[in-house]
């Protein structure tokens, strides 16, 4: 069974930094999939945040451009988000996301909350 799991979420002040993991298990072969990471603030619809390919290329919303970083490291079946100068606005529930054989397959996502 192929499951990917959220974690590092969490309470931080405007400004602050937080660190988004997401390790795959399962039967994916990790290392050829597009990771993507989205989030979802509370009355709005999910949207994209950031992507990398199996090239390492990288897509960023520019809502987080030259603030998030995403990373991934495939011999730990782990996909990362970097997030740092965190604003109020980007609170919400972050999801990490990919393919495979035709399916989508989503965590279960982490809360984040950026408040004073």
């Amino acid at each position: 069974q192929v499951q990917l799991v959220e974690s590092g979420g969490g309470l931080v002040q405007p400004g602050g930094s937080l660190r988004l993991s997401c390790v795959a298990s399962g039967t994916i072969f990790f290392s050829i999939r597009t990771m993507v990471w989205y989030r979802q603030a509370p009355g709005k619809q999910r949207e994209f945040i950031a992507a990398i390919n199996s090239n390492e290329d990288r897509n960023y919303a520019d809502s987080v451009k030259g603030r998030f970083t995403i990373s991934r490291d495939n011999a730990k079946n782990t996909v990362y988000l970097q997030m740092d100068r965190l604003k109020p606005e980007d609170t919400a529930d972050y999801y990490c996301f990919t393919t495979r054989g035709g399916y989508d397959l989503w965590g279960q996502g982490t809360q984040v909350t950026v408040s004073s």
